[in-house]
């Protein structure tokens, strides 16, 4: 069924309600959870997954306002937050705070690597801050997405600008771009793998299995040699000769090697 997905603000996230007769880039106030917040209708899609967002009524200038200040207080208060974890020891990482439309509730955002019993310090804030208290372990790569950064490339991270779900990328993939296994290439902001590897993996893999394998023996027109490098873009061959004590390079084009062994073959 077609619905819609739906930015909210607050947590900048993504959600998906039932179809609204509203055009695109409409702002509404939704019911999340128990929870006003402010969205906007983003984008139709066809898809079977609905979130529990019940629509209330279109915003006005009145709620964007209320959704600037909640912002600034809860950037007012995110380093006291880091504080009070730290003074319980706790191995997380805040992230980032928010208000919900109304300020009843205060989303806490962290990431962590296993379990952390956060009971005290939703005890401490809720007190101190007189508000519902929400703690929410996100992905380091959500947490990169919502936060923004530069990427290695310069430009503003996929996760930020465009990426809407995160696709599984293996370091696999960038073996088949032969690219070095080395953190600081290969590892993005959030300190996993880089996105973008997945962009082009389709093509380099295609284009592996059409190559023969360095350091393999294969025919050329000029004989039997042995593969020194390929170039997947150019789709070349380079092959190595060795009679006595020299040793001798050639380039053959991909498709005259594959010719010529499948004839050899045949």
């Amino acid at each position: 069924m077609q619905i819609n997905e739906i930015y909210i603000y607050s947590t900048q996230s993504i959600v998906r309600s039932a179809e609204l007769d509203y055009p695109i880039n409409t702002r509404i106030i939704v019911n999340l959870d128990g929870s006003l917040e402010l969205g906007l209708i983003k984008n139709k899609v066809e898809s079977d997954s609905v979130d529990k967002v019940e629509f209330v009524r279109l915003a006005n200038n009145e709620d964007y306002i209320t959704l600037c200040k909640n912002c600034r207080d809860a950037k007012l208060i995110l380093p006291d937050i880091k504080r009070e974890a730290e003074k319980l020891n706790l191995d997380m990482k805040i992230g980032f705070v928010a208000y919900n439309l109304d300020k009843t509730k205060l989303t806490v955002n962290y990431t962590a690597d296993g379990r952390i019993d956060f009971r005290e310090l939703v005890k401490t804030l809720g007190a101190k801050y007189k508000v519902r208290i929400e703690m929410k372990q996100i992905g380091y790569r959500d947490e990169t997405k919502i936060i923004g950064a530069l990427g290695v490339c310069g430009r503003e991270t996929c996760c930020k600008s465009f990426l809407s779900d995160f696709d599984k990328v293996s370091i696999k993939m960038a073996k088949n771009q032969g690219i070095a296994l080395n953190p600081s290439r290969i590892n993005g902001m959030c300190g996993r793998l880089l996105c973008c590897l997945k962009y082009e993996d389709e093509y380099y893999a295609e284009q592996q299995k059409k190559m023969p394998k360095i350091n393999s023996k294969i025919t050329t027109p000029d004989g039997l040699g042995i593969v020194d490098s390929v170039d997947i873009f150019k789709e070349i061959v380079n092959i190595k000769f060795e009679k006595d004590d020299s040793t001798e390079v050639k380039t053959y084009i991909l498709d005259e090697l594959i010719k010529l062994n499948k004839d050899r073959r045949n």
